[in-house]
């Protein structure tokens, strides 16, 4: 029977033979990501269960990256938590809190593979999906259970297929695209199905533009968001493991419960507005609303790629004195990267704050908090409300090209009118 990647992943890790759509099946963890939870429920959850050890301290990474260094009292008592549990149970992958963000980290060290189930105590877990493996989030207690046991139960996913073709233009970048798919879709049109992206246009992104999509999908609900291998994936994971892997393709003829095409060069710069993901229109029609903050970072948008079209827009300009823009790079490694390219020291020098690298303002957490009827444009995934500061607050979702671009005006701008 022809399969999707889901379907065949699902069911090489399971004892379940020929695995379809709706069949619940216990399957074997690869890899288990925790960061700051573990601190938070997680260790609450995994003591009740009274074990002296987890099943496999080598297949815990184990990072601090929502609050550092922590801002607060109570967010040291989480990373002590954090810090004494990894201690204790001995977690072999306990990489700390100088990386960066988990969901850029954990590709960087070559953890992420294709073919492997990887879960992680976080919703965007789903970003690994570009390395042709499933990877998704869970929950306190689902995490207690893989620390014990190293299987979670899963049901197997519908599928949706989508066709991508053509190339982004000029000022257009794949959070264009997803912000696109995700109006298309609505928030909930995806939930607990697998996403896979094929195609000429797929092929022709690059790996930090295919992040951003398979990190974005959890917002329209899916479990999975997948590429299918290429030469770019190949040589990208050469240049960070030496650990074997086996490509996954799914067959010919394997059922789709739904197909969507996208020509990318037809794709143009949107805006997410408050205080939805799916809340998409183009972003001349909000084009003209001043904003007080603009970010640059997260799991989603804070890539070398990211930062590179963020320089070109904001060289030989100045950010507007009416504006904070944050920078934030996803990791240790990207910003020592931007710092040898000169990017750092550019945007300085044009007015922004570069911050080191942590979730920061995405999370309002402790970087970037906004007051009360602050408006921001930022490259996360989240506008809820609340988000990233005051609940009167408002969250407009954009691109990085965007954010850049805005930041000078003072107010919200197409991109294209700077590349």
């Amino acid at each position: 029977m022809s399969k999707t990647i889901a379907e065949k992943i699902l069911e090489t890790h399971s004892s379940s033979k020929n695995v379809v759509p709706g069949d619940f099946v216990e399957a074997k963890i690869d890899l288990i990501m925790v960061h700051e939870q573990l601190g938070g429920r997680i260790h609450e959850e995994f003591k009740k269960l009274e074990l002296d050890s987890v099943w496999d301290p080598d297949k815990i990474f184990f990072i601090l990256d929502h609050w550092v260094p922590p801002p607060s009292v109570s967010a040291a008592k989480m990373h002590q938590i954090c810090n004494s549990f990894s201690r204790k149970y001995k977690f072999t992958y306990d990489v700390g809190m100088n990386k960066g963000i988990c969901h850029q980290v954990l590709p960087e060290l070559g953890f992420a593979r294709p073919g492997m189930l990887i879960v992680g105590s976080d919703s965007h877990t789903t970003t690994y999906g570009v390395f042709n493996c499933l990877s998704t989030g869970i929950g306190a207690t689902d995490v207690s259970i893989v620390f014990a046991t190293g299987k979670l139960w899963f049901k197997v996913p519908e599928s949706f297929k989508v066709n991508l073709t053509g190339n982004l233009n000029k000022g257009v970048m794949s959070k264009d695209f997803i912000l696109t798919f995700i109006k298309d879709i609505s928030t909930k049109g995806a939930i607990y199905k697998s996403v896979e992206f094929h195609g000429d246009g797929a092929n022709e992104l690059s790996i930090d533009s295919r992040m951003t999509i398979s990190n974005m999908i959890v917002e329209a609900g899916a479990k999975f968001g997948v590429f299918l291998p290429d030469e770019k994936m190949i040589s990208w994971l050469k240049n960070r493991t030496d650990k074997k892997f086996r490509l996954i393709y799914p067959d010919e003829n394997a059922a789709y419960e739904k197909e969507f095409n996208y020509n990318l060069s037809e794709i143009i710069p949107v805006v997410a507005k408050p205080s939805s993901p799916d809340n998409v229109v183009p972003i001349t029609e909000v084009q003209g609303q001043e904003i007080d903050q603009a970010f640059l970072g997260s799991c989603t948008n804070g890539r070398m790629e990211d930062l590179r079209i963020a320089a070109r827009i904001l060289a030989k300009n100045k950010v507007n004195r009416n504006v904070k823009l944050i920078i934030t790079p996803a990791s240790t490694e990207i910003y020592l990267k931007a710092l040898k390219e000169g990017l750092i020291e550019l945007f300085i020098k044009t007015g922004a704050i570069v911050t080191h690298s942590t979730c920061g303002a995405c999370i309002g957490g402790h970087l970037g908090v906004l007051g009360p009827n602050e408006i921001c444009i930022s490259s996360t995934n989240r506008n809820f409300i609340g988000r990233m500061g005051d609940s009167t607050s408002k969250i407009y979702l954009a691109s990085p090209a965007s954010v850049a671009a805005s930041a000078i005006e003072g107010r919200i701008t197409d991109p294209r009118d700077y590349v």
